[in-house]
């Protein structure tokens, strides 16, 4: 509205001398210099409405809309981690469930192998086990940077909360409680994941030790090689 009123009054004659030369001249004809005296006056009337709309903020609401952008982007930076760590514990947890299998499968045919079939099958029982460690290291990786994110969030929103963002505050809290909630909720199924494990371990390491006077002489005969105890 500033400029519709005031658009006269910027391109008169007085205002602008050098135009009413131009025209003295009997260069009116020359819509490129025109044009550029148009947007130079534009400018020019521009000017204090842009200060006058700067000036109008307080430091309090300029402190507020920063803090909301803040609270923004950490909830931004805390749901992407959250899904990455969800993701992590999940390939985790199927993981520590595949050993498991193994395990069990391991022990059923403990004393109907020879050597051989022991070795063999133990082999794959240690790369399932490689690929416990490897998930287990992603997802730990991950866990940190999750951790991070978790703090950026709170001290946004006790930012906000200190500079009257209430909206901001309450909003980014109540997003940190989704997020730690659903990874606590991963995180239990990879812990009953981890037990399956350990009572599969044990059951494993019971029946081999019952199934020792059973075994080729190849296999008990040195606990070192024994495969049973190996990489336990």
């Amino acid at each position: 509205m500033f400029l519709l009123l005031n658009f006269p009054s910027c391109f008169s004659r007085r205002s602008f001398p050098v135009l009413t030369s131009v025209q003295q001249r009997g260069l009116v004809g020359r819509s490129r210099q025109w044009h550029q005296a148009v947007g130079l006056g534009v400018a020019l009337c521009a000017v204090p409405v842009v200060e006058q709309s700067s000036g109008s903020l307080s430091n309090d609401a300029l402190i507020r809309r920063a803090v909301s952008l803040v609270t923004d982007s950490t909830a931004t930076l805390l749901s992407q981690t959250t899904y990455a760590l969800i993701e992590a514990l999940t390939e985790y947890t199927k993981a520590v469930y595949t050993l498991v299998s193994l395990y069990k499968q391991y022990s059923n045919l403990l004393g109907k192998m020879n050597s051989e079939e022991v070795d063999a099958i133990w082999q794959v029982v240690i790369g399932a086990r490689v690929d416990v460690t490897t998930k287990q290291q992603e997802y730990l990786r991950l866990e940190s940077s999750w951790m991070t994110a978790l703090r950026l969030s709170e001290m946004a929103a006790e930012a906000a909360y200190q500079s009257g963002a209430d909206q901001a505050s309450v909003t980014a809290r109540s997003h940190i409680q989704v997020m730690k909630s659903q990874v606590q909720e991963v995180r239990l199924l990879s812990q009953k994941a981890e037990t399956k494990l350990a009572e599969a371990q044990t059951e494993e390491l019971i029946k081999a030790q019952g199934e020792d006077s059973s075994l080729p002489q190849g296999v008990v005969g040195n606990t070192d090689d024994d495969p049973y105890l190996r990489e336990d």
